[in-house]
């Protein structure tokens, strides 16, 4: 029995001798066909070095003796051979320090061989076989102007994050990611039992890159971690309930890590992108308001276009700022604008970009009046419907200024330097659906060459103009609005065919010029004629007689009409049209002839004049049948009675002797102006 026992003793110390050097030539075996596996990654691992980190060689790697089978043993005599299992086969860059006889000396204490002990915080230490091998933590640099280090941390934090730091509960799989490469999971079975706990700041410890030589003396580069996956997934069992990892389980999950690990290079790509969160606009300067889509900075003190990033604006009103310049990228970040206001600013023709409206695919309206524009500006949006550029510096349009805007309706270039001589006659060809244009208060002495076909309506006010030549209006059929008043015009200065074969031309405005008659071969069309300030004296015969439907609205105000002035068919053609007639501020003396026929007159001005009396029936009179006079019967005095307003101020009238039969086809005196009248 006695020699049983013995052989029985003798058999398990051979096993555990067999196995602790298989187990220990194991590590190595595994570190190595990582290393084979992620060749890559352990280069561009070890191009992150920091420069001061040393090299240190590591001792001879153990021999390598036959593998033993493991046979069935109880969990007791399992437990002593993971307190037997080595680390030998462990490269590392650790300090080196002999020992003797297995054991380690340590601060004059003796540390048995795997043990595990931290001299000093961040530095943790093993005894490998005699030699004492110790790591230090290596801190990542941080960028933050302040740290300070965690109570139970070795490394530095950012002040403003430490608040928030909890080590205790960043999982260790986190941890082990910051390190490095993982240690085998048998690492943490020898020092469990021989040496002392280790604490959370032993598993934070940064990896560092070694160096080794192989059989043909290169150098390689490995990298190495203080903690093993078995350590981190017993501690993860404690956590959950202090559940026990049984070393099978221990066992199937090292050889699913290693298969994972091994998957990882063809998994993983070279550079993971990162995403970069979206950049904030900066907000709107002061004097600046919002809507759903509309920013209005008027009279911000504004210098430059203000940074904007909002696709959904669609009008920006920058109106009486100090801004200079548009640059190409000024709206970038705005490009579904339809309407911008840019008036009242110092923006110059060279402070605007060659391309900085050229993103603005839906811009309908550009205001850009009272600025320093010298040219209209190049690459302007086909979209463009409606331009202002008045009150600028504009000295010349030429044949391609305007090159590309076929969709513009609506084009106002008031108060520039323009004339005949500046503006190409081809200036206007390219604007196909032009139909409203402003030129007033520039320098024409002729009406521009050259207009659109589409055109409706032209202003030319404030400018030199002393003719009107008959092929002006040639080729533009459709007009309809000719303004032409503070200009230098004389009635023997419009030709005859100038317009009188307009079908569509139905108001024209010669107000303030040099007329001293009403002139003729006015449009058959017209229904506005304004005359206001000039110097008429007469109003010739039947020189209304040719339009059809009829003249409506004529204003004399303003000129030197006499009694003499005025004919009996002096209105022939207007008696069945006119509705408003304005011959006040004049030089009459009696109620003109032919007013009392006036049937859908509804305002007459007589006021301010020279008039001392009102005849019956000068203003309403009774009805005539060929040589035949009678009353009118009740039924045509209210088809008749259409006069609303009449204003007989301001003149020498007696208003005590006038008839009561004067205005019988005014419904109410109230609307009869009588007061005040002059007294000479």
């Amino acid at each position: 029995m006695q020699a049983t026992s013995l052989l029985y003793c003798f058999l398990l110390v051979s096993l555990c001798t067999d196995f602790s050097q298989n187990e220990a030539s194991a590590p190595l075996r595994r570190q190595r066909r990582r290393m084979r596996h992620r060749g890559v990654r352990g280069n561009s691992s070890a191009g992150h070095r920091s420069p001061r980190e040393p090299r240190m060689k590591l001792p001879a790697p153990v021999a390598v003796l036959p593998s033993i089978p493991l046979i069935n043993i109880d969990d007791s005599v399992m437990g002593v051979f993971d307190s037997l299992i080595g680390l030998g086969g462990h490269e590392s860059s650790y300090s080196v320090l002999p020992g003797k006889k297995g054991h380690c000396t340590a601060n004059g204490m003796i540390m048995y061989d795997k043990a595990v002990w931290s001299p000093k915080p961040c530095v943790t230490c093993l005894c490998s076989k005699g030699e004492v091998i110790c790591d230090t933590t290596m801190c990542h640099p941080l960028k933050c102007p302040k740290t300070i280090i965690p109570e139970g941390e070795c490394c530095p934090v950012c002040s403003d994050t430490a608040s928030s730091l909890d080590s205790s509960i960043i999982s260790l799989d986190d941890i082990s990611e910051l390190s490095g490469d993982s240690p085998e999971p048998n690492d943490l079975d020898n020092t469990n039992l021989l040496s002392p706990p280790t604490t959370g700041k032993d598993e934070k410890l940064e990896p560092e890159i070694i160096e080794i030589k192989d059989k043909e003396g290169r150098k390689k580069d490995k990298r190495r971690r203080r903690k093993g996956k078995k350590n981190r997934r017993k501690s993860k069992a404690y956590h959950r309930g202090k559940k026990t990892v049984t070393r099978k389980d221990a066992a199937e999950e090292e050889i699913q890590d290693e298969s994972d690990e091994d998957n990882e290079t063809s998994r993983m790509p070279s550079h993971v992108p990162i995403p970069v969160p979206p950049i904030e606009a900066p907000p709107l300067p002061s004097g600046c308001s919002t809507s759903d889509t509309t920013v209005s900075c008027i009279n911000a003190k504004l210098r430059q276009i203000p940074p904007i990033s909002d696709p959904d604006l669609t009008s920006l009103d920058l109106t009486g700022n100090s801004i200079t310049a548009i640059s190409d990228d000024a709206f970038n970040g705005i490009p579904n604008l339809e309407w911008i206001d840019l008036s009242k600013n110092n923006i110059t023709s060279p402070g605007i970009g060659p391309k900085a409206f050229k993103i603005l695919k839906k811009l309908k309206r550009l205001y850009l009046d009272g600025n320093m524009l010298v040219h209209i500006p190049s690459g302007l949006p086909s979209t463009l419907e409606e331009i202002k550029i008045n009150d600028n510096h504009l000295h010349a349009i030429d044949e391609d200024g305007l090159q590309g805007l076929k969709n513009l309706v609506t084009l106002e270039l008031e108060g520039n330097k323009l004339s005949e001589a500046n503006v190409s006659p081809l200036a206007f060809y390219p604007l196909k659906s032009l139909s409203y244009l402003r030129l007033g208060r520039n320098k024409f002495r002729i009406i521009p060459q050259g207009l659109p076909a589409t055109l409706e309506e032209l202003y030319l006010e404030n400018n030199q103009i002393e003719e009107v030549s008959e092929i002006c209006f040639n080729h533009t059929k459709n007009i309809n609005v000719i303004v032409l008043k503070h200009n230098k015009l004389e009635e023997h200065r419009i030709a005859p065919l100038a317009w009188i074969n307009q079908e569509n031309l139905e108001s024209i405005d010669l107000s303030y010029n040099k007329l001293y008659h009403v002139p003729s071969y006015l449009p058959k069309s017209l229904l506005h004629l304004i005359l206001i300030g000039n110097q008429i004296e007469r109003i010739p015969g039947y020189v209304f007689g040719h339009m059809k439907p009829g003249l409506e609205y004529l204003y004399l105000s303003f000129n030197k009409l006499t009694d003499d002035g005025i004919d009996p068919v002096s209105f022939f053609g207007a008696y069945h049209s006119l509705r408003e007639l304005f011959l006040d501020h004049n030089e009459l003396k009696s109620v003109p002839f032919g007013i009392d026929e006036m049937q859908k007159l509804r305002y007459l001005r007589l006021n301010n004049n020279k008039i001392r009396t009102v005849p019956p029936e000068r203003i309403c009179r009774t009805h005539t049948n060929g040589d035949d006079v009678h009353e009118k019967s009740e039924e045509e005095e209210n088809e008749e009675s259409l006069l609303e307003h009449v204003h007989l101020e301001n003149n020498y009238i007696n208003t005590r002797q006038l008839s009561p039969h004067v205005f019988p086809c005014i419904r109410s005196y109230c609307s009869i102006v009588l007061k005040p009248q002059m007294i000479k």
